[in-house]
C-alpha cells in the first residue's frame, strides 16, 4: 500500500511540475474573456484568433464576452482566475487607460496581469454618413469649433474605453469641445450615427469598414501614423490638420499575475507564431488590423509606456470615473 501511496504521490508531483513547465498546457478548453460586446472589431478579431488558437493546441478556446465599466468587468474577471493559463484575457488599449481614468478599480493593471503578447495593432477611423455635408477633418473641426459640445461622437465600449479617449485626445488637440454618448459596442454606436442620433463615430477600422464599402458611411480620417491599406484614399488625421495625433488600439493577451513563466512563454510563442502566419496576416488586415506577435518582454514594456501616455491625456482633459 506505503509503494502505491507513493507512486500516485510522485505522479502527483510529475503531473504538477509538468503543468508549472508548460509542458501539459493546455489540459482543458481556455476561457478567452473578451472585455466588450459581440459584434464589436475586438470581438470579430478575437474570434478569429480563437479558432486558432484552438486548431493549434487540440482544446476548444471558448470566448467569453463581458461587457461594461470601460472593459474593467472583463479585466476583473481574468485579475481573479486561477494563474494558470486557463483563463485568459483578450485586452485591448482600454487597460492602459483604466489605471488612471478609474480612481477605483478591483484590480491593479500593472500589477494583477501577465502581459503575454501584443496581438496586433488596430486604427481608428473618422466616419460619418454619406449624407452628411462634412466632407472632411477640417469641416468636422470647424463644425466643433463654431458651435461647442453640439458634434457628438460614440465610443463602443463605454466610458473609458479606447473610442472615448480617441475623441478626447481629438478635442485636446484641436481646441474644441465633442459631446461623448456612451455605447456598449460599436455596432450599437454606428447604428445609432446612421440613424442619425451621433455627428461623427471615430471606431476600430473593422467595424466601420463594411459599412464603407457598402456606402453607408463616409471615411474622414485615420488614426494611424500613415495611411492604411484598406483605405489607401482616406488621409490620416494627423495629415488633415491634426499634426501628432495618432490612436493605436491595440489587443493584445494578457494572464493573471502568479502565471507559471513557462506558461506564459509558451501560450506568447505558439499565438505568436499563429499572428505571424501568412493566412492570419491576410486575415487580420482584410479586417483592418496590423500583425504584431511579439514577446512577453516587448509587450511588457509597450504597455508601460501606454499607460503612462494615457495618463497624461485623462490629466490633462480632467477626465474621471466619478
Amino acid at each position: 500500500m506505503k509503494k502505491i501511496a507513493l507512486g500516485v504521490a510522485l505522479m502527483v508531483v510529475s503531473a504538477l511540475a509538468a503543468a508549472q513547465d508548460g509542458a501539459a498546457f493546455p489540459a482543458r478548453p481556455v476561457r478567452m474573456v473578451i472585455h466588450i460586446g459581440p459584434g464589436s472589431s475586438m470581438d470579430i478579431i478575437g474570434r478569429v484568433l480563437g479558432q486558432k488558437m484552438g486548431d493549434a493546441w487540440g482544446q476548444t478556446v471558448i470566448v467569453d464576452n463581458r461587457a461594461g465599466a470601460g472593459g474593467t468587468i472583463g479585466m476583473d474577471v481574468v485579475a481573479k482566475a486561477p494563474p494558470d493559463g486557463h483563463t485568459i484575457l483578450f485586452g485591448s488599449g482600454s487597460m492602459a487607460i483604466a489605471p488612471s481614468f478609474y480612481k477605483k478599480l478591483p484590480f491593479d493593471a500593472l500589477r494583477d496581469f501577465e502581459p503575454i503578447t501584443q496581438l496586433s495593432s488596430r486604427y481608428n477611423v473618422l466616419v460619418v454618413t454619406t449624407g452628411s455635408t462634412l466632407n472632411s477633418v477640417k469641416d468636422v473641426i470647424a463644425l466643433a469649433k463654431a458651435k461647442p459640445g453640439f458634434v457628438s461622437y460614440g465610443s463602443g465600449g463605454g466610458t473609458g474605453s479606447s473610442d472615448h479617449l480617441a475623441g478626447e485626445l481629438f478635442a485636446l488637440m484641436t481646441g474644441t469641445q465633442l459631446l461623448h454618448v456612451p455605447y456598449k459596442s460599436g455596432p450599437q454606436a454606428v447604428t445609432d450615427l446612421i440613424g442619425g442620433q451621433l455627428v461623427i463615430y471615430m471606431g476600430g477600422v473593422p467595424i466601420n469598414l463594411p459599412m464603407i464599402k457598402s456606402g453607408k458611411l463616409k471615411p474622414l480620417g485615420v488614426s494611424s501614423p500613415k495611411r492604411i491599406a484598406q483605405l489607401p484614399d482616406v488621409p490620416t488625421i494627423a495629415e488633415s490638420g491634426v499634426p501628432g495625433f495618432e490612436v493605436n488600439v491595440w489587443y493584445g493577451l494578457f494572464a493573471p499575475r502568479g502565471t507559471p513563466p513557462k506558461i506564459v512563454a509558451k501560450i506568447s510563442a505558439d499565438v505568436s507564431r499563429i499572428v505571424k502566419s501568412p493566412d492570419t496576416r491576410e486575415r487580420f488586415a482584410g479586417l483592418g488590423a496590423d500583425s504584431e506577435g511579439t514577446t512577453h518582454a516587448e509587450f511588457s514594456s509597450y504597455f508601460r509606456g501606454d499607460v503612462a501616455k494615457w495618463s497624461k491625456v485623462v490629466k490633462a482633459a480632467k477626465l474621471s470615473s466619478e
